[in-house]
């Protein structure tokens, strides 16, 4: 991915201080808001004093669980509508807008402070007296299924919400029982905060003359916050209007609709006018939800020339206190998909249980369940390879699906649409020197360090949605200009930038000519999804291409007409419309100036499709050194060659690898959230919860081995989770080669330098 930079459309405006970002929305007459949030784990609410907070300088209200239950309000929409483990339905939980009967985990709403200004609304919150009794909390998944695990709600026995089973489990025993050996593993994959750059804010107004709610809040899609909303206020679609420019950060926690945007929009019709509230820090750790968080079980089966006979897995889902909208679903029906992953397995079996904690809800998070599948599939390979004393890149080889046999279809169901697993690894080791690894690690050993190499492979979905329809909307109106529109707007990706360029080149145009309208509720009613699950360029990109080619269409009729020619000897070249043989013409731009009439326009093109599937490869080496006496790792080379299609700008896509390796980097060696027994998150800061740094990724070489998807117009697959996909179980493998070298055979993530020490002297003292 080594080409020229020519920088994105909204750079400027984002880097000189003219973004738009949440905590920017303001209203001359707004109020502010405060939540009091739970400070323990579980515990029943026996009462809620707010008389002296109602009585502080500024205060215009105070609502509490017994004003958002009396309004109505109810639990978030949730995606599994599908069958779990024989037919059993997922159980339903009994979620508060703001906790009324009991509080589940800390930093769950128990109050709303509305006042003059923030700093009023915080000091009345402070004198709230809550009377709670403190009841036994429970904070590993695992933990929570045992028969005497404290019970969170009594709908639920051993606080299991969903068992999802998938594949074949008889045809799994029966190739597990002639397998000539069997590999197992059980890993972490720690719980980790998103923390995006840009707190959870919002800004709640209610329009009392139309009935109609406006809400101002980061999202990753209006059409999914809206359906939030509705769903939980219990009322129609068309009371909410969605309002998201700028975004400062997604990674998948921004996708819903949270409970304290219900509760400030109670707030805002309850007191007349708009309500402002901008979380803190502190409020992300323990309020937004948390991605990752599972235990994973895994073996796999192979015959006497080391191929792949069977698989099967069981993941026991951490989903804190209550499930949100797509947490459930993430964690099942989702990873099924690729559960076999890059490999030919024959028949697979798996069983995923959604376990509810005292901790915070989680969500997907970069990657969303496809860092887990790679991880154990990948972890699964390199140890069968140490068992069996065969090389691990060898062992892969042998078991890749071939170029050929796409589409594949796999043992859960899946069909890849297309790829090149054997090139990609050929490409990766191609571009870093496995034959000068042995002279490198000596080097380090000199050096008094451990160096540790690993080559893994990986597929992952993107895109699809629960939506139809991906509809797009081209406007050209009076200007002549075209306007395009997309239901869902950009967290970092640079949809300003990409999109017009995919409708910039159909019409022979420059791309600044062009203006993205993206999650703006006064455009054209548009059906369709978020940015979410690596899909924006195949469904919304895809849709634009297809209503481009229809206004280029539209514009030959019309130039027809305008040119006295037949539609049959027009002929559309760089921009301009011409009658063949001739030198009559006209460009498009001028052709829907002269063709606009009172704001509409002939060329006005809304165009939908359904939404696109389709399985990004790639195969990622890493080299990663190890300080044996400080525990302390440092990644000295990283090669990364993907599969994402067809690349339409090469810049916005290695800068979405960069960041989805920045995220991957930092559950492997740095990020994770843990909790004492009561349910009291102890790393609750940037004092206590690592983040990575920007100067920690180095050595990175990033190649394309693009294999179009035939599942859309632009032949693009999803690029903006395999970064983190991809480096999880590289650099974990990475280190764990290292260790070896010590006698460390097993650590769990994170790689900080205090387990790495630890398990060196562990190791070091047998």
């Amino acid at each position: 991915m080594t080409h020229a930079f020519h920088g994105r459309r909204e750079d400027r405006r984002l880097v000189t201080g003219q973004g738009k970002y949440t905590s920017d929305w303001n209203f001359d007459d707004q109020a502010h808001g405060y939540f009091l949030r739970a400070d323990r784990g579980h515990a029943e609410i026996l009462g809620v004093d707010v008389s002296e907070a109602l009585a502080s300088p500024g205060v215009l209200a105070v609502l509490t669980g017994a004003d958002t239950t009396a309004a109505g309000f109810g639990p978030a929409p949730n995606m599994v509508k599908f069958p779990g483990k024989g037919g059993s339905k997922m159980k339903p939980v009994p979620r508060e807008v703001m906790a009324r009967r009991k509080v589940v985990f800390v930093g769950q709403e128990v109050a709303l402070v509305v006042a003059e200004t923030a700093a009023q609304a915080q000091e009345a919150a402070e004198k709230i007296v809550v009377d709670y009794s403190d009841l036994p909390a429970v904070v590993d998944g695992e933990a929570a299924l045992a028969p005497d695990a404290p019970v969170i709600y009594p709908e639920l026995e051993n606080n299991l919400a969903f068992d999802f089973e998938y594949g074949d489990p008889a045809g799994v025993d029966a190739a597990f029982a002639g397998a000539a050996h069997i590999t197992k593993l059980v890993l972490d994959a720690p719980r980790v905060v998103g923390n995006p750059m840009e707190p959870k804010a919002a800004v709640a107004t209610y329009d009392a003359a139309k009935d109609v709610y406006d809400l101002y809040s980061p999202s990753q899609g209006i059409t999914g916050m809206r359906a939030g909303l509705s769903i939980g206020m219990g009322l129609p679609e068309e009371k909410f209007r969605c309002h998201a420019h700028d975004v400062g950060g997604g990674f998948g926690i921004r996708g819903e609709a949270y409970t304290e945007y219900l509760s400030l929009l109670l707030a805002a019709k309850k007191v007349g006018r708009p309500v402002k509230w901008v979380g803190t820090r502190a409020e992300t750790f323990v309020s937004d939800h948390h991605g990752r968080g599972a235990r994973l079980f895994g073996e796999l089966a192979l015959d006497r020339d080391g191929k792949f006979v069977a698989m099967r897995v069981m993941w026991i889902v951490n989903a804190g206190g209550y499930l949100s909208t797509p947490g459930a679903f993430t964690n099942t029906l989702a990873p099924s998909s690729n559960i076999t992953s890059i490999y030919r397995i024959p028949v697979a079996h798996g069983l995923h249980r959604v376990v509810l904690t005292n901790t915070t809800p989680t969500t997907p998070y970069r990657g969303a369940a496809r860092p887990n599948v790679s991880y154990l599939m990948e972890r699964l390979v390199d140890e069968a390879a140490l068992e069996l004393k065969i090389d691990a890149t060898d062992l892969r080889r042998r078991n890749l699906i071939a170029k050929e046999d796409f589409p594949f279809k796999t043992a859960t169901g899946a069909v890849y649409d297309s790829g090149d697993p054997a090139g990609l690894l050929d490409d990766a080791l191609a571009n870093s020197d496995p034959a000068g690894f042995a002279a490198r690690r000596a080097e380090a050993e000199a050096r008094g360090k451990l160096l540790g190499r690993a080559c893994c492979v990986f597929i992952e979905p993107s895109g699809g949605g629960s939506s139809p329809r991906e509809e797009t909307f081209i406007k050209f109106g009076d200007s002549g200009n075209p306007v395009i529109y997309t239901v869902s707007g950009p967290s970092g990706q640079g949809h300003e930038t990409v999109f017009p360029e995919i409708v910039g080149r159909e019409f022979g145009i420059a791309p600044e000519e062009i203006t993205l309208r993206y999650s703006d509720p006064d455009g054209p009613p548009l059906m369709g999804d978020g940015t979410i699950g690596s899909r924006s360029l195949m469904s919304h990109g895809g849709s634009l291409l297809l209503a481009a080619r229809e206004v280029v269409k539209k514009g030959r009729d019309l130039a027809a007409t305008h040119l006295e020619a037949s539609a049959e000897d027009i002929e559309f070249t760089d921009g301009r419309y011409s009658v063949k043989g001739t030198d009559l013409s006209i460009t498009l731009l001028d052709l829907a100036r002269k063709s606009a009439k009172n704001g509409d326009n002939p060329l006005d093109t809304m165009f939908g499709m359904p939404a696109p599937r389709a399985f990004p490869t790639g195969a990622h080496v890493a080299e990663v050194e190890i300080d044996a006496a400080t525990g302390e790792s440092e990644l000295m080379s990283y090669v990364g060659v993907d599969d994402a299609g067809n690349i339409i700008n090469h810049t916005l896509a290695e800068a979405q690898v960069h960041g989805g390796l920045m995220q991957g980097f930092g559950q492997v060696f740095d990020e994770v959230c843990l909790y004492n027994s009561d349910g009291q998150m102890l790393t609750g800061s940037f004092m206590d919860y690592c983040m990575p740094r920007a100067h920690e990724l180095k050595g990175l070489k990033l190649y394309d081995r693009p294999v179009p998807s035939p599942s859309n117009p632009l032949g693009a697959k999803g690029v903006g989770e395999a970064g983190a996909t991809g480096s999880v179980p590289t650099l974990a493998i990475a280190v764990l080669d290292a260790l070896r070298g010590v006698g460390v055979k097993h650590l769990d993530l994170p790689y900080t330098p205090s387990r790495v020490w630890g398990a060196i002297n562990a190791a070091r003292a047998k």
